[in-house]
């Protein structure tokens, strides 16, 4: 008995370490200190002592049971996206800039070929949020897992000057909420989906003219990184004074989030196009309106508020970012966190 007949393969270990290091590599930053398969990555703080009073920001996430669809199409270059975008989303929406990012990944089986392609997905995230990617782990579990199924987690941290920091208690009433859409499903809610879907390869590849694509297809359509959007409004001298990031709870969990004691989020939802996939899951599923916001960003992947006068500017600076923003209500005095109407 070894090791590796235990079920751990450490020469698929130093392969899949091989493979991994040029997506790593694309990712750096000059801060960076350290070389990927070390015991920890270093990142140097010296380029940010000109701030008045630096915070460091954190997110920590995973891609959930999307997983099971990426299984079933056995594609696994998107899902590493999903797992950056988890985590830099939920921290840019604190007012913070990504530093750096950190995965996990928990196997059956090492299977170098399939590692690489997530890392591959976690690099692409990672250089659409400009975080630079300094470390992970890659755990073989047998026995734990099946040989053929993986988990995927990260963890992000960020930085911001204290007086930046989006925390809400400038919300007043009147401010206008902006909406930035979704790319679809994104990261959430897949528990709901796999229930109310056929979860086999045949389905999964049937073409849907109204997706215009197939459903494996659409599944596996990243979460939206909305870094670059949220900096876009930043640097154009725009304050936000509150930030959501649209993630599992759907509306009814997360917009209240960012509202302050005593005040509502009022969302017209006339305002802004929902996805087709929204729609078809709600018929199939025979989902309530309640159900679907409850559960999902029904296209707004990112809730932000802004002052009145500064909302076409805002809206302004996301298009030039190039995702879609719309304008989706409004903020009123309140006890309710968020009224859908």
């Amino acid at each position: 008995m070894d090791y590796k007949k235990a079920g751990v393969d450490v020469e698929a270990g130093y392969e899949a370490v091989r493979r991994i290091k040029k997506f790593a590599s694309a990712t750096m930053r000059p801060e960076v200190l350290t070389g990927l398969g070390g015991f920890s990555g270093a990142f140097s703080m010296e380029a940010y002592k000109k701030m008045e009073e630096p915070v460091l920001l954190s997110g920590t996430d995973g891609v959930g049971t999307k997983l099971k669809v990426a299984f079933l199409m056995d594609r696994h270059d998107t899902v590493g996206i999903d797992c950056v975008a988890m985590c830099v989303n939920d921290i840019a929406c604190a007012g913070a800039e990504p530093l750096f990012f950190l995965d996990y990944i928990a196997c059956g089986q090492n299977e170098p070929e399939r590692i690489e392609k997530i890392v591959s997905g976690v690099s692409a995230g990672c250089i659409a949020a400009g975080a630079a990617l300094i470390g992970g782990e890659t755990a073989e579990m047998p026995g734990f897992y099946p040989p053929d199924e993986y988990d995927l987690a990260g963890f992000a941290v960020g930085i911001a000057d204290k007086k930046n920091l989006i925390t809400g208690e400038n919300t007043a009433a009147g401010d206008v909420l902006i909406g930035i859409a979704s790319s679809g499903i994104h990261s959430n809610g897949y528990s709901l989906v796999r229930s109310v879907l056929p979860m086999d390869r045949g389905f999964l590849d049937t073409y849907d003219e109204k997706l215009g694509m197939t459903w494996g297809q659409q599944l596996l359509v990243p979460t939206k990184i909305y870094v670059n959007a949220l900096k876009a409004v930043r640097e154009s001298g725009i304050a936000i004074h509150a930030c959501s990031h649209i993630t599992g709870g759907g509306f009814y969990e997360n917009v209240p989030r960012m509202m302050p004691d005593g005040m509502t989020a009022v969302i017209d939802r006339k305002t802004f196009p929902v996805p087709p996939v929204f729609e078809a899951l709600k018929e199939r599923g025979g989902l309530s309106g309640k159900d679907m916001y409850g559960t999902f960003n029904m296209g707004l992947g990112m809730i932000l508020c802004v002052s009145e006068k500064d909302a076409d500017c805002a809206a302004a600076a996301i298009e030039k970012s190039g995702e879609k923003a719309y304008r989706v209500g409004h903020a009123e005095a309140g006890t309710e966190g968020v009224v859908l109407c």
